[in-house]
This record gives structure tokens, C-alpha cells and sequence, in this order.
């Protein structure tokens, strides 16, 4: 049902994978997932930030997932 009214916001635009699940069950996956990606890319670390959207873009293109 959700995606259902995704696709109906978008009216016929394409929308990946990810964000698909990001808003399906949210409370579940999507809101978890958000926290912990903004923790890892965006939180205190000894890389840069370009350094690590880097390493997220390799490590997606080795895996053939856009990024």
C-alpha cells in the first residue's frame, strides 16, 4: 500500500530500489537505516567526508549498486 502511494506522489517517475525500501515500514528499516548511514558518512571519524562517500561509492560499485 505504501509503495502503492509512493508511486502515486511521483506520478510515473522512476524510483530506486533504495528509496523503496527506505519508505516501506519505515519505523522498521527506513528511519533505523537513515540513523546509521548519517552516523557513519556524517559522524566523528579520521577520514574526511569526501574520503568516506568515496569508500561508500567503490565499495557500491563493486557490488553493482548504484550509489
Amino acid at each position: 500500500m505504501r509503495l502503492h502511494c509512493l508511486d502515486e506522489v511521483l506520478q510515473g517517475e522512476s524510483v530506486s530500489d533504495i528509496q523503496r525500501v527506505l519508505s516501506y515500514r519505515s519505523e522498521f528499516f527506513g528511519t533505523p537505516m537513515s540513523i546509521l548511514t548519517q552516523s557513519v558518512l556524517r559522524g566523528p571519524s579520521d577520514w574526511l567526508v569526501g574520503e568516506r562517500e568515496l569508500f561508500a561509492a567503490f565499495t557500491s560499485a563493486l557490488n553493482r549498486c548504484p550509489f
